[in-house]
């Protein structure tokens, strides 16, 4: 059976980096949970008397890294106690340590070291649940926007109060919540990891769903750069002109592929106006003279025949 090794402190209930003391002393404050208190109240219990966090704001669990967590589980132990608080009829409910609890069952362990809080609400719950889980590192940006977003609206905290509970400045919390403006497609690429909060920054003044689909499509099939996403941006869609049927000019079609190959290759909004059948113009569009010298050099990059 595996070893019970047992952090000590409080620092075994939450992570203990610089960037963090600020949640424990939040948590010390508010709970008033002191070295004693956490001494005292540690006990061990069967795990299968411990029920999941309904409040819990982690929707990915990599079956890889609980693999990995229940063999280190088996080799050295649980190192930090998980947390809880006492149900009515006996059980305990989780507060944090949700993957040692899952790493555990799958190590076959019995029973679990654990803290027990004096938590009476489900508004303190969910508080303590979310400030404990948005430290860890493995949460995408997806799962901590949706954190700040329950501490609004279910503990009804300001964005400033959010921002001191979690240790984090205030621009943070507010750029992380507007990537909750995004459409579901575009979120379940950040969760994936298939674009980067860069990508999605720059993609957050768009209000055209379409263009916002083709961009995220290009950027996982491409790879492309942040600034790359930002030309795009700031160049948008392709227009399309909306027309009376049955009006359509001959060759209007093939001068809308022209525009979307010419702004694919150059990045940027370019025009293609027909004169003739056989003759007509092309504009094209830069922001800076730094984006004037990219286009000069792409199009004397070009292959001559």
């Amino acid at each position: 059976m595996a070893k019970l090794a047992l952090g000590r402190g409080l620092g075994a209930l939450l992570p203990s980096d610089d960037g963090e003391k600020k949640v424990q002393q939040v948590v010390k404050e508010k709970y008033r949970v002191d070295e004693t208190v956490i001494n005292t109240q540690f006990i061990t219990v069967s795990s299968d008397l411990i029920d999941p966090n309904p409040f819990q704001p982690r929707t990915e669990f990599d079956p890889e890294a609980l693999e990995e967590l229940k063999n280190s589980i088996i080799e050295h132990g649980i190192i930090q106690p998980l947390t809880v608080r006492q149900k009515p009829n006996g059980r305990y409910e989780l507060i944090a340590g949700e993957r040692r609890l899952r790493a555990s069952r799958l190590a076959s362990l019995g029973t679990v070291p654990v803290y027990i809080l004096d938590i009476r609400t489900d508004e303190e719950m969910l508080e303590l649940a979310i400030i404990e889980n948005i430290q860890r590192k493995d949460l995408n940006a997806i799962e901590v926007a949706n954190g700040y977003r329950r501490l609004m609206e279910e503990c009804h905290l300001t964005q400033d109060e959010v921002a001191k509970r979690v240790g984090k400045d205030r621009t943070t919390v507010t750029n992380l919540l507007r990537l909750l403006k995004l459409p579901d497609f575009l979120q379940e690429a950040i969760v994936h990891g298939q674009i980067s909060m860069g990508h999605a920054r720059a993609m957050l003044m768009v209000s055209d769903d379409d263009f916002l689909k083709e961009l995220t499509e290009r950027i996982i099939r491409e790879d492309l750069s942040v600034r790359a996403v930002e030309r795009l941006v700031k160049a948008g869609p392709v227009p399309v002109k909306k027309e009376p049927k049955p009006v359509r000019t001959p060759g209007s079609a093939s001068v809308q592929d022209v525009e979307r190959r010419l702004r694919t290759v150059l990045s940027t909004k370019v025009s293609v106006r027909e004169k003739t059948k056989e003759s007509g113009s092309i504009t094209i569009e830069y922001f800076s003279l730094d984006e004037l010298e990219r286009i000069l050099d792409l199009i004397e990059s070009a292959p001559h025949e």
